[in-house]
């Protein structure tokens, strides 16, 4: 339920000292302490300049791209036709999380999305390792975006002007290339839009947005011209754990909603219009997702989709017999996976400030520049770390990495809005999850049942991450937690 805004924030209850190690790991930082440091970072301060649309677009920006673009081809193979039912199992799995999101997005409305949230309702280690996976969402997502770029990119030169870019220069090692330059390029444009500022890059998020659901309708009016009711016969070919594997990696397609969640300090009216912005943009999301997949395994048969045949401009081409049509969508789409990339970046970036603001990352990554209000030297080596990232590794094990990630910490979210209903009842809330804690517990069971789908590898993955991560926290956030420097201050 939206409300149309909320008093101020109670005052906290007193955080008691800490005991020892343990104590210090599960410290909690008060709500009003998140706000009140809002958008102070080094040097300067982040502006409040985005309204309800410009939060939306951004949402849309940083989900709707790859995975009806370019990941597609790899869900078909495991589901089959059931492909749709995928997509709504995933669109669900984001559904719960969103209206967990969405109510703590109007009671916490700070930069660092689920890492603040955990921070404020389960203590710093586990916020830790909420930002921890966020990195892994953002930044890793950013880099399996950036490569889905590069084949639409080959695609739009081979029609408008017949020649491609060499797979030597075009894909990564394992993908049949040595470097993908197309991917890198992409990040650093994202990268010089950024630098000049939140409302310079969301104005142009929202041009490539309303490309992109233009291309997405283009595709589904020309496409069921060649619908063919027979490829939805055997509905279900490989079954129940095929629809659930394929909705595992779809998703990817997902990731994104919440980054409206991490302009949470640039928003002019965070309270109520981030949780509209969420929720709002995932009904468009899913709604273009199932229509446009229906569509395409309508055209297509799904024996047919394989990672290399099966992008939806390929498919224009064959059910007109025209390239015109499939070179159209292949600009279309450029422009959608730049927009991805772009929105993504943004969050992570502004994930890393608010990290950095609580001394768990180095302080370089808060540092603002008080002429366009951005965090630069952020910006300039999380898109030189992903545009390395985008060049050198595979899209599939991109992908099922993000989600693995992404998933953890939406299952934390879920927790988080539960927990800070029972300890701060009283806390006004712009929007409120209905039939809590039923709802949030519906959307950790779907998180935990999402990730059980993923493969060993990715579960491999995951886990040499999370090592990774505690090893960085322990050497250096740990050590460096400005919230326990302050409270063993007040303790003296």
């Amino acid at each position: 339920m939206l409300d149309q805004g909320a008093p101020p924030l109670n005052p906290p209850p007193p955080t008691p000292p800490a005991q020892g190690a343990g104590a210090r790991l599960m410290r909690r930082k008060p709500v009003e302490r998140l706000v009140a440091e809002g958008g102070h970072g080094e040097g300067g301060s982040l502006r409040r300049s985005l309204g309800l649309w410009q939060l939306t677009m951004i949402s849309i920006g940083a989900t709707l791209g790859t995975g009806i673009f370019v990941v597609l081809g790899e869900a078909v193979p495991k589901a089959g036709p059931a492909v749709t039912l995928s997509f709504v199992i995933a669109g669900l799995t984001a559904l719960f999380s969103a209206l967990s999101y969405a109510e703590l997005a109007g009671t916490i409305p700070v930069s660092g999305s689920s890492y603040s949230y955990a921070y404020a309702t389960m203590g710093e280690l586990v916020a830790w390792v909420c930002g921890w996976c966020l990195m892994l969402e953002y930044g890793v997502s950013v880099a399996a975006v950036a490569v889905g770029w590069g084949e639409y990119l080959n695609e739009l030169l081979d029609g408008t002007i017949g020649v491609t870019i060499p797979a030597a220069l075009s894909a990564p090692p394992g993908d049949g290339g040595v470097f993908n330059l197309p991917a890198l390029i992409v990040v650093l444009l994202a990268m010089a839009f950024l630098m000049g500022g939140a409302r310079e890059s969301a104005r142009a998020n929202t041009i490539m947005v309303v490309v992109k659901i233009g291309a997405l309708v283009l595709f589904c009016a020309i496409g069921v011209q060649g619908f063919r009711s027979g490829n939805y016969d055997n509905f279900m070919p490989l079954g129940m754990a095929g629809v659930s594997a394929a909705g595992a990696t779809l998703f990817f397609s997902y990731i994104g909603f919440d980054a409206a969640s991490t302009a949470g300090e640039e928003a002019k009216n965070a309270q109520r219009d981030l949780p509209r912005a969420i929720l709002l943009s995932l009904a468009i999301i899913t709604a273009l997702y199932v229509l446009v997949a229906a569509v395409a395994v309508g055209a297509k048969p799904w024996q047919r989709f394989t990672e290399s045949e099966a992008d939806l401009a390929q498919i224009m081409t064959e059910v007109t017999g025209q390239s015109f049509w499939g070179t159209l969508l292949a600009f279309c789409a450029v422009i959608a996976i730049a927009s991805v990339v772009l929105t993504v970046l943004y969050g992570q970036t502004r994930i890393l400030f608010a990290m950095s603001r609580d001394g768990l990352v180095p302080k370089v990554f808060g540092r603002v520049s008080p002429k366009t209000g951005t965090p630069r030297h952020n910006t300039l080596i999380v898109s030189l770390f992903c545009g390395v990232l985008a060049a050198a590794i595979p899209l599939g094990q991109l992908a099922d990495a993000t989600s693995i990630g992404t998933l953890f910490a939406f299952a934390l979210v879920n927790v988080a809005v539960v927990v800070l209903r029972r300890s701060r009842p009283d806390m006004p809330r712009t929007f409120r999850v209905p039939l809590s804690p039923l709802l949030p517990a519906v959307g950790l069971g779907f998180c935990l049942w999402m990730m059980g789908s993923l493969s060993t590898v990715t579960w491999a993955v995951f886990g040499v991450w999370m090592a990774v991560g505690l090893v960085f926290y322990f050497g250096y956030g740990y050590r460096r937690s400005r919230l326990a420097a302050s409270d063993t201050t007040e303790a003296k």
